[in-house]
C-alpha cells in the first residue's frame, strides 16, 4: 500500500471534562473487592491507567464528532467545496440507523456530493477510514476528506461496575474478563487528508500495510444483552492475556510488512503513535518491534483506552505539543480486536 499524492493536512481532538480515577472505580467496587479479598490499587497497577475521562450523561458521539471534525476542517485551511468524503469511524455511534456520519456531515456543512458513511472495525475504524479516504484521493475521485470518531465509554464502564456489584457468583478468576472494560475512557479525534496539490504543510502519507488474524476474533467481544444485565448499556468480555499475546504477534508481522512496503528501517522512524490499552501492552509492543519507547507518545495513563480514537488523539496531541520538523517520519501502529492491524507511515513536509 503506497501513496504518491496524499497528505495528512490536519488532526484535531476533543477531550471530555469529567475525570474518573482508577481509585474512584475501585471505591465503587468496594463490596466486590472486600468479598473476593482483592488488593486495592490493582487496576492502576495492572494497567498503568491513573484516570480516564467521560462526557456528560446523554452525550451522543455525533455531537462531539461535529466539534472535532469542524476543528480539523478549519485547521486544514481548505475550502469546504474541496471535501468529497466524511467517514465516521468510532465504535460508538448515535444509533443503528442512519449512519452517524450523516449528522456530522450536516453539522459541518460539507458538500452534498460527498461520500458519507460509518466504518466500524473495533479500535481500527479511524485508521481504516484514513485508508479509504487516501485511496479515493489517490484514484483522483476526491480532493479531500475528513475521518472522525468519538468514543463515549461511560456506559460500558458504569454498566460493568453495576453488573459486578450484582453478580454474587463472581470469583477471583471470573472477574478477570471484566477488568479490560474498566480501563475504557472517552474522547474524540478527526483527521483531514487531501491531495498534495492542495496541501499547505506537505505531511505526506507514504503508505502502510494491514494484516489480520481472525482466528482470534473471540478474544474480545462486546455488545448489549439486556435480558442478562437488565439495561441497554454495553458489556464486554476480554481474554486480556490471550489478546495481548496474539495482538503483539500480529503487530510484529504487520510491522515487518509495513517497513517493506514503504522502504523504512527501524532507524528511519523518528516518532511512534500507538493504539494504547495499558502499560504492559505498550511496553511489550515497542520491545517486540525493537522501537525505542522514547519515540512513543503515551496517553493511556491519563485517558485510558479510548478505542478507535486512541491513536489519532495521541497523534493530534503529539503534533500540537511538539510540531515536527521537515523530514520527520511518523509511524502509526494500530491494532484492533478481531484481530486486525493497520500501520501507516507519514513523512512530514516543510509547508509552503
Amino acid at each position: 500500500m503506497r501513496y504518491e499524492h496524499v497528505c495528512v493536512e490536519a488532526v484535531a481532538h476533543r477531550l471530555p471534562l469529567n475525570v474518573v480515577t482508577s481509585d474512584d472505580i475501585e471505591r465503587q467496587l468496594a463490596p466486590v473487592y472486600d468479598r473476593l479479598n482483592l488488593p486495592y490499587g490493582r487496576l492502576e497497577l495492572m494497567t498503568g491507567i491513573q484516570e480516564r475521562r467521560f462526557f456528560d450523561h446523554g452525550t451522543l458521539p455525533g455531537q462531539i464528532s461535529v466539534q472535532a471534525a469542524h476543528a480539523a476542517v478549519k485547521a486544514s485551511g481548505l475550502p469546504l467545496e474541496a471535501f468529497g468524503a466524511l467517514i465516521h469511524g468510532s465504535v460508538c455511534r448515535d444509533q443503528m440507523e442512519p449512519a452517524t456520519a450523516t449528522g456530522v456531515h450536516a453539522g459541518i456543512g460539507l458538500p452534498d456530493d460527498s461520500l458519507v458513511m460509518d466504518v466500524s472495525n473495533a479500535c481500527l475504524g479511524l485508521l481504516n477510514g484514513m485508508c479509504l479516504v487516501a485511496d479515493l484521493i489517490e484514484l483522483g475521485r476526491i480532493k479531500a476528506g475528513v475521518v472522525v470518531g468519538t468514543e463515549t465509554g461511560r456506559g460500558l464502564v458504569e454498566g460493568t461496575i453495576d453488573s459486578l456489584l450484582k453478580d454474587q457468583s463472581l470469583t477471583r478468576k471470573s472477574i478477570k474478563s471484566a477488568f479490560a472494560s474498566l480501563t475504557i475512557g472517552s474522547g474524540s479525534a478527526a483527521i483531514v487528508l487531501c491531495h498534495r496539490s492542495l496541501s499547505h504543510i506537505g505531511h505526506r502519507l507514504i503508505g502502510g500495510a494491514f494484516l489480520s488474524d481472525t482466528a482470534q476474533h473471540d478474544l474480545c467481544a462486546g455488545g448489549v444483552e439486556s435480558d442478562v444485565h437488565g439495561d441497554s448499556r454495553p458489556r464486554m468480555e476480554t481474554d486480556s492475556e490471550g489478546l495481548l499475546r496474539a495482538g503483539i504477534a500480529l503487530a510484529e508481522r504487520t510491522w515487518q510488512k509495513m517497513k517493506a512496503e514503504v522502504g523504512w528501517n527501524n532507524e528511519d522512524v523518528d516518532r511512534v503513535f500507538t493504539h494504547q490499552v495499558g502499560k504492559q501492552h505498550r511496553a511489550m509492543l515497542l520491545e517486540t518491534l525493537k522501537l525505542d519507547p522514547h519515540l512513543d507518545f503515551p496517553t493511556v495513563e491519563r485517558f485510558g483506552n479510548t478505542g478507535a480514537v486512541a491513536l489519532p488523539m495521541a497523534l493530534s496531541m503529539g503534533l500540537e505539543q511538539d510540531p515536527p520538523p521537515a523530514g520527520t517520519k511518523l509511524a502509526l501502529l494500530g491494532i484492533g480486536s478481531g484481530l486486525n492491524s493497520v500501520m501507516l507511515g507519514i513523512e512530514c513536509g516543510t509547508g509552503r
